[in-house]
């Protein structure tokens, strides 16, 4: 330890065991500990605690205390945990006495023993209960550990704390005994010991039997402690015991499937993926036999965490994963089957729906429907990639997705006898014969949409009504799972166009984010405008889907939505706009609808939403999309470049927001770069910049940046409050300082500036005076005060974290004490 800090530490521990002096805050105890863990992590900590006694002498006091503060007795129970980790000073605090109070006993046992806090009004503190656990988790490192446990009745502390009324300490419980578990299984007992328990270490055989009692409880908690304990023992352990404690336990787990209901399912289901990814899982035949049970006994809510991680075990049986795969398709099917008003679609994976009733169930509940139809949707990909399971579900005996035994689905332009069903791409009811002929995608994307109708209201169904409810969470699921089913669609042949299946797909998904657009619920409005702006970025350019989405009307209601009252939804659309204008596929909305915006090009209208609109979601999208254009070759952007840039930079520069301000330096830069000759990739539908044209000289560069007033804007963001655009600022400055450099600067032309009135304007903005602007600069003024600046310096001050003054545990321990008045002002140091 520091010589200094050894100096400190005794007025320290007289603060901290002072009840007239103020408590030091949770953050600096905290830090205080993390000190003391670093200094017994690097050595034996005997020596430490022989030289500064004041440590154990604390540990004394604060005991003595007739009501000690609940955060300084939990400091230091954790204190003496960290420090009796090691087996010399366990040893040392057990049998050193105090030096100065009349105490008697040993210390350990008094902090953690039935004779310490636990039968104090301290230990009502949550605080302080935590602290105890905390400090035997950092004690029990090694077999004298193990005995003082025993000796004090440590655990039974342990297994009451199981159900502690904070979550923190009932949590940490269970994963102390866990750690007391394999710390008691070390060393002989750790090859592969009875299940009978007969040859276990005391601790361990202890621990276990609670596991036991506690299954065999009718009580839903300690069931669920005892599930969790083993969930996490098989999670962690690894070595060759924990066979034997699975082969002990699991006839008692098994029991819990005969309950009805099943308790604690949601722990249940943990702990059997727990131990199914363990090597106990490889070893255990019977282990799949039982997740088969659990998948038939738990209702669809409990199941589908299951049957997901099921499908993710890699040595898992194919039987038990075609099981998993119905469940997970059940939520869709269940919807489905609801808004077809068909008893079952032929040739559907047997039991995937299951009868009316089970229907009837999975509906009358919002929340769980809900649910379910995100994940189902959310892992769709997932199921994508196991319709093979399915189809050897289907037909037995097949085991390829080639098998055409089953009726082919009628072509999407057939006619279907009765009243024709909203449909997209291949109807559900052809879902697992369509799945043997067509490339599973369309499938899979044609069940998507199914699913959003389904749930939208678009059935006339009674109980699809509260589906309106649904749409913000699933619909946003649907869109996530279709957008990745497009981006693994085959391509055609020429590699020119979309697919067939892609092609017919989307010509029946556009209406549906139509009406989604128009849709009351905001998250659905937003949702589908995300959707809109992802598959033009990677569509745009191809003919089929430009056609399908000018005759959609969808361009002429994502402008509509710039307006809306919903920040997210300006935010989306200025981005979605953004992106169809990009490609040449944004018109203003015309007509006498919309007599405001006729004569209003999408530039100034977004221009105008920069400067106006009350909320920054859409402010910043619509710098982002500036950004972009300029590096894209927009179409308003090469009308007139400098005008473009100059009427955004003065936009940015007197915004609040310094998200704005930071993308207003980006498209600075960019700026900067093409004039420099260096621009970005552009989309092959912009306007592109001429590329004939040789860069400009520095000179022009630089009366360029003046005109457009890139300097005021950069050279104030220099000093802005917000570290993140100052640091952007510096680093746009050096980079044209860089660049000026080598090609000489005016001032070897004979010029001489005069630099005196922006050098004072910096000084004036660096001081917070940020009233009056620099006017017209010239540019040699300008690079005359960027050569003399000190650019580099500033960027590394402003690369240092906010607290990178000295963080020392000198300056901690003198913090500490200056807050008390122990310390002089002068002798502080702010941490």
């Amino acid at each position: 330890m520091d010589p200094e800090c050894s100096r400190l530490l005794p007025a320290l521990c007289a603060v901290l065991v002072d009840p007239r002096q103020p408590v030091a805050d949770d953050t600096c105890l905290e830090k205080l500990l993390d000190w003391f863990k670093t200094v017994t992590e690097a050595g034996p900590s005997l020596l430490l605690l022989q030289e500064n006694p004041c440590l154990v002498e604390l540990l004394f006091r604060v005991l003595k205390a007739h009501d000690p503060r609940p955060r300084v007795l939990s400091f230091s129970l954790r204190l003496a945990g960290l420090f009796a980790a090691q087996e010399d000073c366990f040893q040392y605090l057990q049998v050193t006495p105090s030096s100065s109070v009349s105490q008697q006993g040993e210390l350990l046992p008094m902090l953690f023993g039935e004779s310490g806090p636990l039968g104090g009004a301290a230990w009502t503190a949550p605080t302080v209960r935590s602290g105890w656990l905390q400090g035997l988790r950092s004690l029990a490192q090694h077999p004298g550990a193990l005995r003082f446990l025993a000796d004090c009745g440590a655990v039974d502390t342990i297994f009451s704390l199981q159900g502690d009324s904070s979550l923190f300490v009932a949590s940490a419980a269970g994963q102390l005994l866990v750690h007391i578990l394999a710390l008691a299984m070390r060393g002989p007992a750790e090859g592969h010991p009875s299940p009978q328990g007969c040859d276990w270490p005391a601790c361990a055989q202890k621990i276990v039997c609670h596991v036991e009692d506690s299954l065999r409880s009718t009580a839903t908690l300690q069931v669920t402690q005892a599930l969790n304990v083993l969930t996490t023992t098989f999670g962690h352990c690894h070595s060759p015991w924990t066979q034997g404690l699975w082969v002990r336990l699991s006839p008692l787990v098994a029991c819990l499937l005969e309950k009805d209901p099943i308790p604690a399912s949601h722990s249940l289901v943990d702990l059997l993926l727990s131990v199914a990814r363990s090597p106990v899982g490889s070893s255990d035949c019977g282990l799949w036999e039982t997740l088969a049970q659990t998948l038939s006994h738990l209702s669809p809510t409990q199941a589908g965490p299951l049957a997901l991680g099921i499908l993710k075990l890699q040595d898992c049986p194919q039987a038990l994963k075609t099981q998993a795969f119905g469940v997970l398709l059940q939520p869709l099917a269940c919807v489905l089957k609801a808004a077809a008003q068909a008893p079952g679609p032929p040739g559907f994976p047997e039991g995937a729906t299951g009868d009316s009733i089970t229907v009837d169930t999975f509906l009358s509940s919002k929340s769980a429907c809900v649910g379910l139809l995100c994940q189902a949707l959310a892992h769709l990909e997932l199921l994508q990639l196991l319709v093979g399971v399915a189809l050897a579900h289907v037909h037995p005996g097949s085991g390829t997705c080639g098998h055409t035994d089953s009726p082919s689905p009628p072509s999407p332009s057939a006619p279907r006898p009765g009243p024709r069903r909203p449909c997209f791409g291949l109807q559900w009811q052809y879902c697992a014969s369509a799945m043997a002929q067509q490339p599973p995608p369309v499938t899979w994307g044609a069940t998507c949409v199914r699913s959003w109708q389904a749930v939208s209201g678009s059935s006339e169904r009674p109980w699809i009504s509260w589906g309106r409810c649904l749409r913000g969470r699933v619909l946003k699921k649907a869109f996530q799972a279709t957008l990745r089913w497009l981006l693994g669609s085959p391509k055609a042949p020429s590699c020119c166009d979309l697919d067939p299946h892609t092609q017919l797909f989307l010509g029946e998904l556009l209406p549906v984010l139509r009406k989604r657009l128009c849709s009351p619920c905001w998250e659905a409005r937003d949702s589908g405008l995300e959707f809109l702006t992802q598959v033009t970025r990677h569509w745009g350019g191809q003919a089929a889907f430009r056609h399908a989405l000018l005759a959609s009307e969808v361009p002429e209601l994502t402008g509509q939505l710039l307006r809306d009252p919903e920040s997210y939804v300006r935010a989306s659309a200025v981005t979605a706009t953004g992106q169809l204008s990009s490609w040449g596929l944004y018109a203003t909305p015309t007509g006498p609808e919309h007599p405001e915006v006729q004569q209003e090009s999408l530039f100034t209208e977004l221009l105008h939403i920069l400067s106006t609109d009350s909320e920054g979601f859409p402010r910043r999208a619509v710098m982002h999309v500036f950004t972009q254009w300029l590096k894209d070759g927009h179409a308003d952007v090469a009308e007139d470049l400098e005008q473009f840039v100059a009427r955004v930079l003065q936009a940015a520069s007197q915004d609040l927001d310094w998200e704005v301000r930071a993308q207003g330096l980006e498209l600075a830069l960019v700026f900067l770069e093409q004039l420099l000759g260096q621009p970005g990739s552009r989309c092959p539908y912009a306007v592109a910049l001429p590329e004939a044209a040789p860069p400009a000289t520095l000179a022009q560069v630089l009366q360029a940046l003046c005109r457009v007033q890139l300097f005021e804007f950069a050279l104030r963001a220099l000093f802005d409050c917000d570290r993140p655009v100052a640091q952007k600022s510096c680093d746009l400055l050096l980079f044209l300082k860089a660049k000026a450099t080598p090609c000489g600067g005016p001032q070897e032309a004979g010029a001489s500036p005069d630099v005196v009135s922006v050098e004072a304007a910096l000084q004036r903005w660096q001081a917070g005076e940020q009233g009056q602007p620099l006017g017209e600069l010239e540019p040699e003024a300008v690079m005359a005060v960027l050569r003399s600046m000190d650019l580099e310096g500033l960027r590394g001050m402003l690369a240092k974290s906010s607290d990178h003054m000295e963080k020392s545990p000198q300056s901690l321990l003198q913090d500490m004490l200056a807050t008390v008045g122990v310390l002089g002002e002068n002798e502080a140091d702010c941490y």
